[in-house]
């Protein structure tokens, strides 16, 4: 299925080399498709690693097995199949899975337990066995590559290759953070909701580092939303080579950790965005921007059923600024409200202050904004200080004719 390309699509950024790190890709063919669909990392020893995971009830042995690894806090290699989630597979997937940890664990000498993989595509076709070691063979003779090959090797119903780069000062020394991301429907927080590897060459001590990755996915991959459908295989995984020879970090206190977090959250919210603006027929990105609630998360979850609003979403598909539908979406997500306080805008125009339509509103800019790909909502509950901010996109015919044609 050869999808048009998003046109809220991003140019690929060169990324900066992480030492320590080594990508390769293969042709495994878990599709007919005649590209490249594994992506392989080797990873220096020693290197800290964690992870967050869907919450999914039935979640891919994948993410069954990285849950089991992420303890032990180190990583030796990460390969990605494209194709085929292997979820809903039972003991045929684990099997499956097993044999890939194990065949990479014997080429690089390491423990099976620093091996982590991850699937995405079709659910409930085991993955083939015969393949999946053809495939970790060819992947492991291949030549070096660059980033945007590997981002590409991950990708499904993905219109363009996601990635972005951040950096931050350690006291004297510079430490880089890359990453790549693949995701574009069955998008919804319930963790992260999509397959995304970062990769940094700052040393970080594995619990703080897990510390810091479950943090910014809170206010990153957690606050976006596609269609409201949640992955059976999402998984974030964050990995630190300390080749950049920091001192290592290992509690909020130590010299530059408040500089390494906001270098991880804007780049976790950076790849989060890229998401959203590759969802199945997005026309539109939209970010809405939430405060006045009684705390933060209750923010975040008013922000989200405004987000996940088949009705005003498609709205914004139309152009048509139903602030109605924003009212709608406040008043059923289960969240502390006014109905007497509550403000809605678009674009930086109020339409609605204080539970009542502004009698001198001008629906003329408020048009004029959504005739653009990025759109605001603000929404003021007035009754606490609780505030957060998601993304998504609207919904468009484009939506449908992917998806039911998606197994073709």
């Amino acid at each position: 299925m050869e999808l048009d390309r998003s046109p809220l699509a991003r140019p690929f950024p060169e990324l900066p080399h992480i030492d320590g790190v080594t990508l390769r890709v293969a042709r495994a063919g878990y599709k007919t498709w005649e590209r490249a669909d594994l992506t392989f990392a080797e990873l220096a020893e020693g290197t800290a690693v964690a992870g967050v995971f869907t919450k999914s009830a039935c979640a891919s042995s994948e993410v069954e097995m990285g849950r089991e690894q992420i303890g032990q806090g180190r990583a030796r290699a990460l390969i990605v199949n494209a194709g085929n989630s292997n979820a809903f597979t039972g003991y045929r997937g684990r099997e499956a899975v097993e044999q890939i940890v194990e065949q990479v664990a014997g080429a690089l000498g390491c423990e099976s337990e620093q091996v982590f993989v991850s699937s995405t595509g079709v659910i409930g076709v085991p993955l083939p066995k015969d393949k999946a070691r053809s495939g970790v063979e060819a992947v492991l003779a291949a030549e070096p590559c660059g980033w945007e090959a590997a981002a590409t090797a991950i990708g499904t119903t993905d219109t363009f290759t996601k990635g972005a780069h951040t950096s931050a000062m350690l006291g004297e020394t510079r430490v880089e953070l890359a990453g790549f991301i693949k995701g574009s429907g069955m998008i919804a927080p319930d963790m992260a909701t999509m397959l995304g590897y970062i990769f940094t060459d700052a040393a970080v001590e594995p619990a703080f580092l897990q510390e810091m990755l479950s943090k910014a996915n809170q206010a990153s991959f957690s606050c976006i939303t596609v269609d409201g459908d949640t992955s059976t295989s999402d998984t974030v995984l964050l990995f630190a080579t300390g080749k950049a020879g920091n001192a290592p970090l290992a509690a909020w206190e130590d010299a530059g950790a408040d500089a390494f977090y906001a270098a991880l959250l804007q780049l976790c919210r950076e790849l989060a965005q890229l998401v959203v603006r590759d969802g199945e027929g997005a026309q539109k990105f939209i970010e809405i921007a939430v405060t006045g609630a009684a705390d933060d998360a209750s923010a975040r979850r008013i922000g989200l059923s405004i987000a996940n609003s088949p009705l005003v979403k498609t709205a914004i598909a139309g152009g048509d600024a139903n602030w109605g539908r924003v009212v709608m979406a406040v008043g059923k997500a289960g969240e502390p409200a006014d109905r007497d306080r509550l403000s809605i805008g678009f674009g930086g125009t109020w339409a609605a202050r204080d539970g009542q339509p502004l009698a001198d509103y001008d629906e003329a800019p408020v048009a004029k904004h959504l005739e653009g790909q990025d759109i605001r909502i603000d929404v003021d509950l007035g009754i606490g200080d609780g505030r957060a901010t998601v993304w998504t996109c609207d919904l468009t015919h484009g939506y449908i004719s992917i998806n039911a044609d998606y197994r073709s």
